[in-house]
């Protein structure tokens, strides 16, 4: 038999007794006051007996028995008298109290009738013995259209289906068995259609303690099941809309694998002839060309040049969401230093004062890192080509208990209109006249920020300098262990 059981002290033997409806073999009885009982009737008959005695003495005196039985017979006659007047007046005390008590009892049956027939659950009272019902509520009644005074005569093969009543009565028998609170979940067929309940059953014992009834309490659940059902069945679509999507997105990631092979492999191969032929043109036929070829030359060196940059970004930009990111502890001051140490080389001839903060530390990609940060300190410095005392900072603060990763410098600036612009690929907010580049960046920046479940943004003054925050939290898309990836352009 299936159940859940409850705890014992929710419905112990005792406790049941609260409810109004006793046992076969309970009784109710009252005492009267003022029953003149045996004790009364022997008082009676001894003054009745005493005064005849009394009576009979008096005439053997005075010479009258006659009188004295008379006497005898009067007395007797006038203290039965009073004994009956009494005995009256008791009785109709015994009587008075009596439908006291029945009254007092049919008040509280009514209050309970009352209180259970206003509330929402299915309340019911069946015999053990025989299965007929006791006590059933108003909802009872209204669910299953069966009258309170029709039903207390029948059982429960004669409100259901044979197959449903027999397991009701089971339940009701292994409720009795059990002595205790026990919890069912029951199907029954009402004029709406089938409906599913909890039922919390319990025994109701007589004055011997045996169980001779099992009351139970019945709550509709059946939205909730149907509220379950639906979201099992939207929990088992959306499982296949992700499987779907997660085929989708790996036969985007072979076509975008297969693009970046081209641009790797197919587009270089071009460019590598452009520069090569070109230079070759500079070195062996410099003295035929005039100035004008020389400076063609020189300008379609640094166009092939360009677009090899530019190939790069854009690869870096598909790696940046397709590389399978694994966090580790990075010392991001030292990553500071080694790229700072980088653009020095790259362009000697500029004195940029780097400053980079003790303690940066952080849980990131330490690939994607590199990325990240190469791209943010590649851009201060280069918007601080026309300030004669540049500065790039990299630091650590706190903002609203967020800890968040900030490179600042002194150069350039820009709009803060704009600057929802900064993040999208191709858009720039200075003319590459004055600044070179290639618009791919901050794209790359912000994706990598977002596969570590952080944000960025930048805050800026037009000619006063820049200042780019991001944070690097959750573990978005954190994949445990070393697996091979492909290696990001530029990254060491």
């Amino acid at each position: 038999m299936p159940s859940t059981e409850l705890g014992a002290s929710a419905a112990s033997p005792r406790s049941s007794s609260s409810v109004p409806f006793s046992g076969p073999t309970e009784s109710v009885s009252v005492a009267p006051a003022n029953t003149p009982g045996w004790a009364a009737l022997a008082v009676a008959v001894a003054t009745a007996a005493t005064v005849g005695l009394l009576a009979v003495v008096v005439g053997g005196a005075i010479g009258r028995p006659d009188l004295a039985g008379a006497v005898a017979v009067c007395a007797d006659l006038i203290i039965l008298v009073l004994f009956g007047a009494v005995a009256v007046r008791a009785g109709r005390a015994q009587m008075q109290g009596r439908a006291a008590a029945e009254s007092d009892a049919q008040a509280s049956h009514n209050q309970l009738q009352k209180l259970i027939d206003n509330t929402a659950a299915v309340i019911y009272m069946k015999r053990i013995d025989n299965g007929r019902y006791l006590l059933v509520n108003r909802e009872w009644e209204r669910l299953f259209k069966v009258g309170r005074e029709r039903v207390i005569n029948l059982t429960d093969q004669g409100v259901f289906p044979p197959e449903l009543a027999a397991e009701l009565r089971e339940n009701d028998l292994w409720t009795a068995r059990q002595g205790r609170t026990v919890q069912f979940e029951e199907t029954a067929q009402t004029d709406i259609g089938p409906r599913t309940y909890v039922s919390v059953k319990f025994p109701v014992f007589d004055s011997k303690a045996e169980p001779y009834a099992v009351c139970g309490i019945s709550t509709d659940i059946t939205e909730w099941k149907q509220a379950e059902h639906e979201a099992r069945t939207l929990a088992a679509e959306l499982e296949t809309r992700v499987r779907n999507r997660t085929a989708e997105l790996e036969a985007s990631n072979k076509e975008l694998d297969a693009f970046a092979y081209t641009v790797s492999h197919d587009l270089r191969a071009p460019l590598r002839s452009l520069h090569g032929y070109s230079q070759a043109l500079l070195d062996d036929y410099t003295d035929q060309l005039d100035e004008d070829g020389r400076e063609y030359l020189g300008r379609l060196q640094a166009n092939v040049a360009r677009m090899g940059h530019m190939i790069d970004d854009l690869l870096n930009l598909s790696r940046s969401t397709r590389v399978e990111l694994v966090r580790s502890d990075v010392d991001l001051g030292a990553i500071a230093h080694e790229i700072a140490e980088e653009l020095a080389t790259a362009d000697p001839h500029r004195q940029v004062k780097v400053i980079v903060h003790d303690g940066l530390r952080t849980h990131a990609d330490p690939d994607l890192l590199l990325l990240l940060l190469r791209n943010l300190m590649a851009n201060a410095w280069k918007f601080t080509g026309r300030n004669a005392e540049p500065v790039v900072e990299v630091d650590q603060c706190e903002r609203a208990g967020e800890t968040l990763f900030v490179v600042r410098d002194n150069g350039a600036g820009f709009d803060m209109r704009y600057a929802d612009k900064l993040f999208t690929a191709f858009k720039r907010l200075h003319p590459a006249a004055e600044f070179e580049g290639t618009g791919i960046g901050l794209a790359i920046v912000a994706r990598i920020v977002h596969r570590h479940g952080g944000r960025v943004f930048a805050e800026a003054v037009p000619d006063q300098g820049a200042s780019f925050y991001f944070s690097l939290e959750g573990p978005m898309n954190e994949q445990p262990g070393q697996a091979a990836r492909p290696a990001l352009v530029g990254a060491k």
